[in-house]
């Protein structure tokens, strides 16, 4: 038994980068200089929303960030080295119909000192595929 419970864990988490790598639809990384906004339109049935994010500051390891959607504003300040290093945006309202709705999971991925550059990994979680993006800036 305890064999069988051993090979079920090795097994178990050499799949799950694969099980839930596939999750996501899409994946696109963006390189942004300070106070430079990255402009998204959010497409779904005859809704469009903009997805706005910047960067204002990166000192001692954390990066001060601002975002906005469908008139919902926040700040987060995201570190490389800590588990903050994401932020979540649900991009349609829960409903009775959608319980796993469509987000983007916005990831600090590196600070590039010589271009000044913050690079972020954009991951887009859509199950129904219901969602179209066009990246405006």
């Amino acid at each position: 038994m305890k064999h069988f419970l051993w090979g079920f864990l090795i097994l178990s988490l050499s799949f799950e980068g694969s099980v839930f790598g596939s999750d996501f639809r899409d994946l696109k990384q963006i390189s942004l200089q300070k106070d430079v906004p990255k402009k998204i339109l959010v497409k779904y049935a005859k809704y469009e929303r903009l997805f706005k994010f910047r960067w204002t500051l990166y000192i001692n390891d954390g990066l001060v960030v601002f975002r906005s959607y469908d008139k919902s504003v926040a700040q987060n300040i995201l570190s490389l080295n800590h588990t903050n290093q994401s932020f979540r945006i649900e991009l349609r309202p829960r409903g009775a119909s959608h319980h796993n709705v469509p987000y983007f999971l916005v990831k600090f991925k590196e600070f590039d000192y010589k271009k000044n550059e913050a690079v972020f990994e954009l991951y887009l979680y859509d199950k129904d595929e219901e969602i179209v993006l066009k990246y405006l800036k």
